[in-house]
């Protein structure tokens, strides 16, 4: 099989999603009166809109002008179950969809497309980590949220980036032994700051990981009264350069904050839309991934994000397509350990 020796996901399969990306953008249609159809309907049928903050600026401004939800993860996965909404349209990657359901699996949960997955997921299959977590029987099963519902199923505590590093200091505190999945750096950040004893999944976001040492060295040379955010999903190299080392909420919080005037992001592109409507009078640079061993497979955009549209969504929100669905057994096994994260104190 064709691999990008990025958790073993083929160079194909991210070009296709590269493509359908594309293709979308390229249809004619008025995006105005999509628009305006979209929020019609959603007003009128009670349905409560949810949209990561990697997603198209568009959907993010669509959610936010209907009182929806637009976060990280964590908060995607609070907001679906204290919604008073029978319907709710998950614009993201399955996953996100798929969490809501389990934590309000009365609702409909439903998405702009279901073919939007996530490298991390895909380099985790829960068959193979099943038998990797039975290697470690004495160890406390700690997965990211970036994960199958299956896999989520075998773990004790799900985590974002947002309560990763507590999470696990928390259980450092108590003894235990972490088995973390699925992906690696992320995993090496927290061991890193908390000097627990990790055993590690070997994964990584096909996004983050192409954020490049030299070529950041060098942006920071050109722009140095800048200050450096970075995602922990990237590169140690990368996050040893860091002024702000956080999950997507919390770079955005310490950007409307900062007295600084320019910022450098490693992280998807789509987190600018947020930035730059926060911090109008400031400047945001995207990190580079180019560099030795630069494939650009991603471009700091993930292609799984990028193929929810103003048309699949308008498609989801007037069709109900697209809906989640999954075996009560698993939602009862994974809703333990997501209660876990939701609850975390």
């Amino acid at each position: 099989m064709e691999s990008s020796n990025i958790n073993l996901v083929p160079i194909s399969l991210l070009k296709k999603h590269k493509q359908k990306i594309s293709s979308n953008s390229e249809k004619v249609f008025s995006e105005e009166l999509v628009i305006e159809k979209i929020k019609k309907i959603v007003k009128e049928e009670n349905i409560y809109l949810i949209s990561h903050y990697y997603t198209d600026p568009k959907i993010q401004k669509i959610t936010e002008e209907l009182n929806g939800c637009v976060s990280d993860s964590l908060q995607m996965a609070k907001a679906g179950s204290t919604s008073d909404s029978e319907t709710i349209v998950v614009s993201g990657v399955k996953f996100m969809g798929e969490t809501a359901k389990i934590l309000s699996p009365e609702k409909r949960i439903i998405m702009p497309t279901l073919e939007a997955t996530c490298s991390l997921d895909l380099g985790c299959p829960a068959d193979d980590f099943k038998k990797f977590c039975e290697s470690y029987p004495d160890r406390e099963i700690v997965v990211y949220a970036n994960t199958s519902a299956e896999v989520k199923a075998l773990a004790d505590w799900v985590v974002t980036s947002s309560i990763a590093l507590e999470v696990v200091d928390y259980l450092d505190a108590k003894g235990k032994k972490i088995l973390w999945a699925p992906d690696k750096h992320l995993g090496s950040y927290i061991r890193n700051q908390t000097k627990a004893d990790m055993i590690m999944w070997d994964g990584a976001c096909v996004v983050h990981e192409e954020f490049k040492h030299e070529g950041l060295k060098k942006l920071i040379k050109l722009h140095p009264d800048a200050e450096i955010l970075v995602h922990p999903e990237s590169p140690s190299s990368v996050v040893e350069l860091a002024d702000c080392v956080g999950s997507t909420s919390q770079l955005i919080n310490y950007a409307n904050s900062s007295i600084s005037k320019k910022f450098v992001v490693a992280t998807d592109k789509g987190i600018f839309y947020q930035l730059l409507k926060n911090n109008p009078e400031k400047e945001f640079y995207e990190a580079p991934t180019a560099g030795n061993g630069a494939t650009c497979n991603s471009c700091s955009m993930c292609p799984w994000m990028g193929m929810n549209s103003i048309m699949n969504l308008y498609d989801a929100v007037k069709n109900k397509t697209n809906e989640i669905s999954l075996d009560e057994a698993i939602m009862k096994k994974a809703r333990i350990s997501l209660d876990r994260m939701v609850n975390f104190k």
